[in-house]
């Protein structure tokens, strides 16, 4: 599945400035890493968004947001909005923001031990 170049690069332009992003394809999409941590990706056109549990119930109840389910099953924790919430950056980067605030929270990743 391809994903929104359009999205990606709006994503960049909002991420980059931080300088613990990373891209990884994922989901046949894009996901971004924050570090190491799990983001924000793109999933088609949709952005799908890591917003942990805490606020999860609440943002599900926004215009344009439906639950993650690319498993068959819903992802607590995880959203995804549609084009019409994001077509404005003010939009992209407040949906960012609640990204990586929850991202943020988390405690930092162990390094990989090298085989």
């Amino acid at each position: 599945m391809a994903y929104d170049e359009v999205l990606a690069e709006r994503i960049r332009d909002i991420l980059g400035k931080r300088g613990d992003t990373e891209e990884k394809k994922m989901f046949g999409g894009l996901c971004f890493m924050l570090s190491s941590h799990m983001c924000c990706g793109i999933v088609g056109d949709r952005l799908m968004a890591r917003v942990g549990p805490e606020h999860y119930e609440d943002l599900l109840a926004k215009d344009h947001v439906k639950e993650m389910d690319f498993t068959g099953r819903s992802m607590k924790g995880y959203i995804y909005v549609n084009p019409p919430g994001i077509e404005d950056d003010s939009e992209l980067a407040e949906w960012l923001k609640v990204c990586t605030d929850f991202v943020d929270s988390l405690p930092p990743k162990k390094p990989k031990k090298k085989k």
